[in-house]
């Protein structure tokens, strides 16, 4: 019993989900994911991604800033 508790850190930012633990991280980094696909979809609905170089580093670079964000806004100390 006492090699198992380090196991579960009351500090480790992470969500009940369905009575299991769910990293915290791992929901910012699909949300992240979400918001560069919307990115990507509003650059070609405005018709910007032929104009502006390197579109898949643009998105990949919106889409890390976003969940970075999310996590500092939702679990920032």
């Amino acid at each position: 019993m006492l090699t198992l508790t380090a196991c579960v850190s009351p500090q480790a930012p992470s969500l009940i989900i369905a009575g299991a633990y769910f990293p915290a991280w791992l929901l910012c980094a699909a949300l992240g994911v979400i918001v560069a696909i919307v990115f990507r979809l509003a650059l070609l609905k405005l018709k910007l991604a032929d104009l502006l170089p390197y579109p898949l580093f643009l998105c990949l670079s919106v889409g890390v800033l976003a969940a970075m964000l999310i996590w500092l806004i939702w679990f920032g100390r």
